[in-house]
């Protein structure tokens, strides 16, 4: 497996050679080029003053071994660490401008399976860097320009717990969250933290919100019981826990808790694309206001934008883009349809504490069952493909050849290629964190929708010889 740079960080697998997988020499390497980057960038210090960086990680089994690495890198650069030990990407985004720091790394590789890892890297606001800082640092990586600090200028590690307690405090301060009305509707929920830092956090939230919690998968000890990406083949647990627990729902996230799924009361899927409708359509209820999610998001949120008289826009795929047009547009909400919340109220990262708090909230005010909030909302469906990458498939070959042969369509090119029909669409492109072209579509019923997929992948195929 290759080491994959983008946007979204640096990823890879455990173990093997240097330069083919996160191994500790790379997560050396990626460290010191991050931190190099912060010297060369930051604005001067007083002579007293050493540049800080902020830094968590999730519980993967990787992980403390990376975090030792990472820590005593920035050390070794002259950095001062706030080292939050176990915690959550949003939990590490609130704590970067908290502590003034100058910028934040999460040890995480997200919803990809336990054997990876990665860095995640933030700037001063705790937001993602953009793609050319993400280059300079890629330079400085190939280059090897590391200039490490002498022994009497060091960097010092301050370890800081607090900071989960401290996010669902803010999470919970919010004004668009109303804890006595969630209290009042007495909600018994179901947790499924795939046993990472999420099975912590999202528990000690909700009972601060007055819910019952039932916990499955909470042991922070990186043994993932199923694939971490949450989507509905992996919830099978859950899904029937939640019938037999008779709770309202059911709470899934990711390993590092920026994507959030529900549960309905029967068993069946929320859908992740609706978590983002859902919550956006209770803020758009109080606040007027336009929306954001990338190019590979449901519809949905474009009609209840529009219901509320907002403005909808999408970006292309990338936490970051979304971030850029959520600026550009004044969205007071908006995300990704993997479950991804991002409420600039809170702040500018995706945040399952956020969705879930806001989520209750509106399902307290509206009194119904998730499954009939659920039905409330227009009904799309999606189908999530992928073809595995190798060497010999030419990706832009294969893009300017499906961008040709439906060049009579509205298409959009500014992430590999989208193609809108009147009624459905599909948006291929190649995945930042994976060696994989996606291939989404999205159409008034699952058939269609599978159908339009399965068309696609077959002219995919035929264009690069598969």
């Amino acid at each position: 497996m290759t080491l994959i740079k983008s946007i979204s960080g640096i990823r890879g697998t455990i173990g093997g050679k240097v330069g083919d997988n996160l191994t500790p020499v790379d997560a050396v390497k990626f460290a010191s080029a991050y931190g190099t980057w912060l010297k060369n960038s930051s604005q001067p210090k007083a002579d007293h003053e050493k540049l800080k960086v902020v830094v968590g990680r999730d519980a993967r089994i990787s992980g403390p071994m990376i975090h030792n690495l990472v820590v005593n890198t920035l050390i070794g650069l002259g950095i001062d660490v706030i080292d939050l030990g176990l915690s959550t990407t949003p939990t590490v985004e609130i704590a970067v401008p908290l502590e003034k720091a100058d910028g934040g790394i999460i040890l995480t590789a997200s919803h990809n399976p336990k054997q990876w890892n990665a860095l995640k890297l933030l700037n001063a606001r705790g937001e993602f860097l953009n793609g050319i800082e993400g280059e300079k640092i890629l330079v400085i990586a190939e280059a090897e320009a590391f200039d490490f600090s002498d022994v009497d200028s060091l960097g010092e590690v301050t370890e800081n717990d607090a900071y989960m307690d401290i996010h669902i405090d803010e999470v919970l301060n919010l004004a668009l969250v109303d804890v006595e009305a969630v209290k009042a509707a007495k909600f018994k929920v179901v947790v499924d933290g795939v046993n990472s830092s999420g099975g912590i956090i999202i528990p000690k939230l909700l009972e601060q919100m007055g819910v019952e919690v039932v916990k499955l998968y909470c042991e922070p000890n990186g043994h993932f019981p199923h694939n971490p990406e949450p989507l509905k083949e992996h919830l099978t647990d859950i899904s029937e826990l939640v019938v037999k627990e008779g709770a309202h729902l059911g709470v899934v996230v990711d390993p590092d808790v920026d994507r959030l799924a529900f549960i309905c009361e029967d068993g069946e899927m929320f859908g992740e694309e609706y978590t983002l409708v859902a919550c956006a359509d209770y803020v758009l209820s109080k606040t007027a206001g336009n929306t954001v999610s990338n190019m590979s998001s449901s519809r949905a949120l474009r009609d209840v934008t529009n219901n509320h008289n907002g403005t909808y826009e999408a970006s292309a795929v990338g936490e970051v883009n979304v971030v850029d047009l959520m600026k550009k547009n004044n969205a007071i909400i908006g995300g990704e349809g993997n479950g991804g919340i991002i409420y600039p109220e809170s702040h500018y990262g995706r945040d399952s504490l956020v969705g879930v708090a806001l989520f209750l909230t509106h399902l307290a005010n509206k009194k119904m069952s998730v499954s009939a909030l659920r039905a409330s909302y227009p009904e799309y469906y999606m189908s999530k493909n992928k073809i595995e990458l190798t060497p010999q498939i030419d990706v832009d070959a294969i893009l300017v050849a499906m961008t040709e042969k439906y060049k009579d369509e509205d298409i959009t090119t500014i992430d590999g290629v989208k193609i809108d029909f009147a009624t459905e669409w599909v948006h291929l492109r190649k995945s930042n964190t994976e060696p994989i072209i996606r291939i989404y579509t999205e159409a008034p019923s699952q058939a269609k929708a599978d159908t339009l997929a399965l068309r696609i992948i077959d002219e995919i195929k035929a264009v690069a010889g598969i």
